[in-house]
């Protein structure tokens, strides 16, 4: 098969990288989505009351724009009507706050970090802090409340 190049095209482009030249413009698309609203403040209380740490990890992350990588993640799940008290919250890093909404961790009521049984690598649970306690906030006050903990356990913990 051969390939002939266009006369009217410089013949030092590639073929098909034309159109790089220029930006693509993406379509926009209006949608409406109901979803239960979430409150900015949740967020902020929680990651001041960890310290921006994960709480199961122990890693502080700060990217390079001096943000933090932690994430405010709910225990009891707002689709199952969950609040937005910092007590039902916990700083969880981005890959540890996923398997904690898929039940893959959860949090025993003395703080002890639970893994569900053989669905995790080694590797993984191996990034838990090494005394497998969640790390909680000085305050009694701002720690997970017992209700919520309980909930997530019976409910969304697969172990």
């Amino acid at each position: 098969m051969e390939i002939q190049a266009d006369e009217s095209k410089d013949s030092t482009r590639e073929i098909g990288f034309e159109e790089e030249e220029r930006p693509f413009e993406r379509p926009l698309v209006e949608r409406v989505v109901a979803r239960p609203f979430r409150e900015t403040a949740f967020a902020t209380s929680v990651k001041l009351a960890y310290s921006d740490t994960c709480a199961m990890t122990g890693l502080r992350i700060i990217n390079g724009g001096g943000r933090a990588e932690v994430q405010a993640a709910h225990i009891r799940p707002v689709a199952s009507g969950g609040s937005d008290s910092v007590r039902n919250g916990i700083a969880l890093s981005g890959t540890v706050h996923w398997m904690f909404d898929r039940g893959l961790v959860s949090i025993d009521e003395d703080f002890t970090i639970l893994v569900a049984k053989d669905r995790l690598p080694v590797s993984v649970v191996r990034l838990f802090r090494e005394d497998r306690k969640l790390m909680v906030p000085g305050r009694p006050d701002i720690r997970p409340h017992a209700v919520h903990l309980r909930y997530h356990r019976e409910n969304v913990f697969k172990g």
